[in-house]
Parts: C-alpha cells; sequence; structure tokens
C-alpha cells in the first residue's frame, strides 16, 4: 500500500510541476504588458521600469519561471493588477463559495446519479433502463446556461418557490451577522448555530446546484450502469446465482464495491469539470465565487489573477485524483498492483 500511495503522489507532483509551467506560459503569453496593466495607460517611462522590476519581467525567461516556481512553493502568488491584492488572498475569499456550489452540486449527483445507475443495471433494457438513459443523455447535452436561465425563471421569478440570485439575504449581515471560520458560508452559519442565514444559504442554494449537478448526475448515472454490467457477468456472479441470490443483492451486495472503481475515477473528472462549468452558472445566480473573480480578471488583463484561478482549478483537480486513488485502493485492493 505505501508503494502504491507513493506512485501516486509522484505521478501528483509531476502534475503539479507541469500545470506551474502551464501557468508561466499563460502569463507570458495573454495579449499586453502587464507592468502597463499595473502602472496605468499614462505611466511615466520611470514608473514602467519599476513595475518591470517589481515582476521580474527584464530577466531572462528560465530565470523569471524559476523566481515563479519558488514564490508558488513559499505562498506568493502575485499581486493582482486590479484588485493590488496579493492573489492568494483573492482566491481565498472567492474560492469558498464555489467548492460550497459544487460540494453541493456534487452530492446531489453521487445521491442521485449511483441509485439510478443502480436501477437501470437491474432493469436492463426496460422501461427503466430507458428512462435512465434518456434522462441522463438530457442532463448531459442541456446547456448549463440555458438550464440555468430556464430554472431561474420557472422556480424563482414566476413561481417564487426560490431566491432569483445571490448566495443568501444580505439584510440578514444586519440582523444576524457571521461569525467566519471557514469562508463557506454554510458550514460558517452551521457551526456557530446561526440559523437565519443557514436557511436564506439552503434556499438561495438549490436552483443553482441543481444546475451543476445535472451534469455529473448524467455521467455517474451512466457509468455505474456500465460498471455494474459488467460486472454482473463476471465469474463471482454466476456463481452468487447459483447460490440462489437475487438479481438486486447480487447488483448492491456483491458488484457494487468493484463496480465503483471507475465511477470514483469519474467523479473526481466531474468534480474539476464542475468547478469550471459552475463559473457560468455563478454569472446567472450571481454567485460570489471564482466565476466572478475570473470574469473581471480576463476583462482587466489581470495576468496573475487569470494564472491564480488556472493554477487553483488544476491543483483542487490533482488533489481530488490523488483522494479517488488512495479511496480506490481501499475500496478495491487489485487498482494497487496496476
Amino acid at each position: 500500500m505505501l508503494r502504491y500511495l507513493a506512485r501516486r503522489l509522484g505521478q501528483a507532483l509531476l502534475v503539479v510541476a507541469g500545470v506551474v509551467v502551464l501557468t508561466f506560459a499563460i502569463m507570458r503569453l495573454v495579449p499586453g504588458d502587464p507592468a502597463v496593466a499595473f502602472a496605468g495607460p499614462k505611466a511615466t517611462p520611470e514608473q514602467l521600469a519599476e513595475a518591470r522590476a517589481r515582476f521580474g519581467l527584464d530577466d531572462p525567461l528560465p530565470v523569471q519561471l524559476l523566481n515563479y516556481a519558488r514564490d508558488l512553493v513559499t505562498g506568493d502568488w502575485g499581486t493582482s493588477l486590479r484588485t493590488r491584492q496579493p492573489v492568494r488572498d483573492d482566491l481565498y475569499l472567492a474560492f469558498p463559495a464555489s467548492l460550497e456550489l459544487v460540494g453541493a452540486a456534487l452530492l446531489v449527483a453521487i445521491a442521485l446519479g449511483i441509485p439510478l445507475g443502480v436501477l437501470a443495471a437491474r432493469h436492463k433494457r426496460r422501461l427503466p433502463d430507458f428512462g435512465v438513459r434518456l434522462g441522463s443523455m438530457l442532463a448531459v447535452s442541456v446547456p448549463v446556461f440555458w438550464l440555468a436561465l430556464a430554472l431561474q425563471t420557472v422556480f424563482a421569478g414566476n413561481l417564487g418557490w426560490f431566491p432569483i440570485a445571490g448566495e443568501y439575504d444580505t439584510s440578514l449581515d444586519t440582523t444576524s451577522p457571521l461569525t467566519l471560520w471557514t469562508n463557506i458560508t454554510i458550514v460558517d452559519a452551521l457551526i456557530t448555530g446561526n440559523w437565519p442565514i443557514f436557511t436564506s444559504t439552503l434556499e438561495h442554494l438549490v436552483l443553482p446546484a441543481l444546475v451543476v449537478a445535472a451534469y455529473p448526475t448524467g455521467v455517474i448515472a451512466q457509468m455505474t450502469r456500465a460498471a455494474l454490467i459488467e460486472e454482473s457477468g463476471q465469474d463471482h456472479a454466476r456463481l452468487e446465482r447459483a447460490l440462489g441470490f437475487g438479481e438486486t443483492s447480487i447488483l448492491t451486495r456483491f458488484a457494487l464495491r468493484p463496480a465503483l472503481g471507475p465511477v470514483l475515477s469519474l467523479i473526481a473528472l466531474v468534480f474539476a469539470y464542475a468547478i469550471v462549468n459552475g463559473f457560468l452558472v455563478e454569472a446567472v445566480f450571481n454567485w460570489p465565487g471564482l466565476g466572478r473573480y475570473a470574469a473581471e480578471s480576463i476583462r482587466s488583463l489581470d495576468t496573475p489573477g487569470i494564472a491564480g484561478v488556472t493554477l487553483l482549478v488544476a491543483l483542487v483537480y490533482v488533489l481530488a485524483n490523488l483522494v479517488v486513488d488512495i479511496l480506490q485502493g481501499f475500496v478495491d485492493p487489485r487498482t494497487r498492483s496496476r
């Protein structure tokens, strides 16, 4: 097990090194001069020279790359050209809201996708299977911005069942101020017992979480179905049928655990995809997360901000895959020898 963990950790570090090089390239390939963006279009040559010296833009590219990697390791992700604040601090404020949204969406996707996949596998080539496959195709195919606008119009605008936008009712900041611990609003409200903000956040979270959960639910259901059908054709499944176990018991008691390996790998993939996909949802629902920060950084050609968002999403993806690899080692010991 230790060799398996060491091998996976080494692979993760190689990917992180590649991501660092990629984000450095993004900072250098984005059109515009960072010195001009920082000092302003009316800056004097002396001010531009000072800005270029501050960001090390006059150094050779290999030296700039080494300095960039060193700064990242020490926690210096650069200074935003737009906010004039450290990028790390900006991301610390923006990322928890995105994590809150994507985390809720993945919980919904897992809670719905795996049972739907089991249902489809249990009734293969029958009406429930057809319904799950059709619903999965629709969930994967519908444009996320269209689904967001449709749910917002129907359930928030017309029916008034849910708030139309925002993370929670901001008037509660006066009547029920929230004490921050993790910067994740719903978690902090739960920890501190701030039930007005907790309830308001839940109400605001329903629609955007359902939109973000649509794609992961579809692909998880399809993958669970395919993995279970494959496992139900293995020798152990034939033995279990000979011993008198029913199809439902075979699928849920014996086939589901080995089938979770590819499903866990898929969850890591859709987690990173959901973060990026959530950018559009955040724009529609005015959710204060990475999407808003990334859009404003792109609009203002804030290269450190753009690179910071890219690096953070990539690191989250690598970490999610590492966690899934470790979980796979416990769920299915056969993966340790691969």
